[in-house]
């Protein structure tokens, strides 16, 4: 059920944005609720709670977005609340930022590195992401990992390419291990008399 109410709800989000032209407005502005949201756990917990009445929570949400942010993210939170859906907000907000994202083909990359990249190296990986995508712009987020010895992760979506010396060493070691197999059952085999 989480995922049909995620979808059904982002995508009335994205419909909204996309007809009134507010898409890179409202996906700014679902950051900012979900980071609320993440500052203010008792806020979370509030919309929550079963036993305070559905009217009240309603007037919470009203109170703290009503004039900080548009109208239909507003109304969009409040329709969540008054369909008792509050509980999956979050992951909502997640699927219309990445369904945004999407339309507006902006590529979100995970970049892990044995050692910090310099500006120039960080702008020549996006400058080849770039070329190689069809994305027009990239969100990257570089991390380090200083077991990777050298070389790159590189994660897009669900694509990954690897190519630090540490999966380079394990690729050897297989390679190592099955010749090494292979050799010991040609060895029985030829052992064996007939």
């Amino acid at each position: 059920m989480a995922k049909q109410v995620t979808k059904v709800y982002g995508d009335a989000l994205f419909e909204a944005g996309l007809e009134n032209s507010i898409l890179p407005a409202l996906r700014e502005e679902s950051r900012e609720v979900r980071r609320l949201m993440e500052e203010n756990p008792g806020l979370v917990s509030l919309l929550n709670h079963p036993q305070i009445e559905k009217q009240e929570k309603i007037q919470v949400v009203t109170e703290i977005f009503d004039g900080r942010i548009s109208g239909i993210m507003t109304g969009f939170l409040r329709e969540m609340v008054e369909k008792g859906r509050q509980k999956w907000m979050e992951k909502t907000l997640l699927y219309f930022e990445a369904k945004v994202k999407e339309y507006q083909h902006i590529g979100v990359v995970y970049v892990t590195a044995p050692a910090e990249l310099s500006a120039g190296q960080k702008q020549n990986i996006e400058n080849k992401l770039l070329k190689t995508t069809s994305y027009r712009s990239l969100e990257v987020t570089y991390d380090i990992d200083p077991e990777l010895i050298g070389g790159l992760v590189i994660r897009i979506g669900d694509r990954v390419v690897d190519s630090s010396i540490k999966n380079r060493l394990e690729s050897l070691r297989q390679a190592l291990l099955k010749i090494q197999l292979t050799e010991e059952m040609n060895q029985k085999e030829g052992g064996v008399a007939p």
